[in-house]
C-alpha cells in the first residue's frame, strides 16, 4: 500500500524486476482517491507513455513489461487529492 498525501509525494522511476517475482511478473495496481499520472519509459528507446489513473482504476502490468519498461508516479505542482494505491504481486517460492 502506498499513500500519496499530495502532489509532492511520488514514486521514483523503477521496474518491479526482483528475482522472486519471476521472469514475467504480473502486477496489479488499484487506485483510490485523487487522480495521478503514471508514466512508463521504455528502457532502450526512452519512449515515454503517460496515463492518468483515476479513483477505481486498475492497472495491470504483465509479460515483458518489467524487462522493457520502467515506471513512476511523478511529482506535480497542481492540486491533487490524497491517493491510496494497492499493489498486488505474486511472489514465487524460492
Amino acid at each position: 500500500m502506498n499513500l500519496y498525501r499530495d502532489g509532492q509525494d511520488s514514486m521514483g522511476l523503477h521496474a518491479d524486476d526482483e528475482p522472486e517475482l519471476g521472469a514475467e511478473p504480473v502486477i496489479a495496481s488499484v487506485s483510490f482517491g485523487g487522480d495521478r499520472n503514471f508514466r512508463l519509459r521504455h528502457r532502450q528507446s526512452k519512449e515515454l507513455q503517460q496515463v492518468s489513473l483515476a479513483s477505481g482504476s486498475l492497472l495491470v502490468m504483465s509479460g515483458l513489461s518489467q524487462q522493457c519498461w520502467m515506471h513512476d508516479v511523478p511529482k506535480t505542482k497542481k492540486f491533487v487529492e490524497a491517493r491510496i494505491n494497492l499493489t498486488f504481486r505474486y511472489i514465487n517460492s524460492i
